[in-house]
C-alpha cells in the first residue's frame, strides 16, 4: 500500500506493504455450469416433446375415428406424454427408469394379481423415455380395448433386462398378453402398430417383434443403451 514520505526521501507513493485476498469461486462456478446443462438439456427436451406432439395429433388425426373417439385418444396420449415428462423433471439427471414408466401406465390395473412387473432399475434418458412412454402407453390401451386387460380373467407379465452384445448394451423387455381374447391381426395399420414399427425404431433405433397369439399380444423390443445410464 502507498503512504506518506517520513523520511525526507521525496519517494512519496512508495509502496511499503500489501496484502493479498483469495476469494474462493469454485461452487459458484460448478452451480452455473449444472445451470447451463439443465438450461441446454431443457432445450433440447422441449424441441423433442413438441415434435412428438406434433407426430401424435398428425398421426391421431389421420385415423379416421369419430369425433367423440378422436378426442379421447388424443387426450390419453397427451396425459401419457404428461406422466412422462413429470417422471423426468422429478429426477436431477432429468431421466426416468424404464420401470417406473411402465408402472405410470399400468399401476390404476394393477388389481387381482393380474400383474406381473419383472426387471432391474434402467435409467433412460430424455430422448428414450418419451417415446418408450408413449409406446408402453399405446401397448396399455390397446391390451385394455382389444386385449388381456379388457377382459376380467386377463393377465399381462411383462419383463425387462439388459443385455451385452456385438452392438453394445441393450434394453430388452417382453410384452406377453394371456387369458384374453385372441389377438387378432390388425385390419389396417393403426397409430399403436405405427409407433412400434415406426417411430420407436426411428426414435430409438429399437428393433421391434410383434406376434398375434392365440392367448394374447406377444411384443418384444431391443432398445441400444448406448450413452445412456443404467
Amino acid at each position: 500500500m502507498a503512504g506518506r514520505d517520513d523520511t525526507g526521501s521525496g519517494a512519496v507513493g512508495r509502496i511499503t506493504h500489501w496484502v493479498p485476498a483469495q476469494r474462493d469461486i469454485t461452487e459458484r462456478r460448478v452451480g452455473e455450469d449444472r445451470q447451463a446443462l439443465m438450461v441446454r438439456e431443457l432445450h433440447h427436451r422441449v424441441k423433442n416433446t413438441l415434435a412428438t406432439f406434433q407426430a401424435v395429433f398428425n398421426a391421431t388425426a389421420r385415423s379416421g375415428l369419430p369425433l367423440a373417439e378422436l378426442t379421447r385418444a388424443f387426450s390419453g396420449r397427451i396425459a401419457s406424454l404428461a406422466r412422462t415428462h413429470a417422471l423426468i423433471t422429478e429426477d436431477l439427471a432429468q431421466a426416468a427408469s424404464f420401470g417406473d414408466l411402465l408402472r405410470a401406465e399400468l399401476d390404476p390395473y394393477d388389481e387381482r394379481g393380474r400383474l406381473t412387473l419383472e426387471g432391474p432399475r434402467v435409467v433412460l434418458p430424455s430422448e428414450l423415455a418419451v417415446p418408450v412412454g408413449m409406446a408402453l402407453h399405446e401397448l396399455t390401451t390397446n391390451a385394455l380395448r382389444h386385449g388381456s386387460l379388457g377382459d376380467p380373467n386377463g393377465r399381462l407379465y411383462v419383463a425387462w433386462w439388459v443385455e451385452e452384445g456385438a452392438a453394445g448394451r441393450g434394453l430388452r423387455w417382453d410384452w406377453h398378453e394371456h387369458d384374453g381374447p385372441p389377438a387378432a391381426h390388425p385390419t389396417r395399420e393403426g397409430f399403436g402398430h405405427r409407433l412400434l414399427n415406426k417411430v420407436l425404431a426411428a426414435q430409438t433405433g429399437a428393433e421391434v417383434d410383434v406376434a398375434f397369439a392365440p392367448d394374447g399380444l406377444r411384443v418384444s423390443v431391443r432398445m441400444p443403451l448406448s450413452g445412456s445410464s443404467a
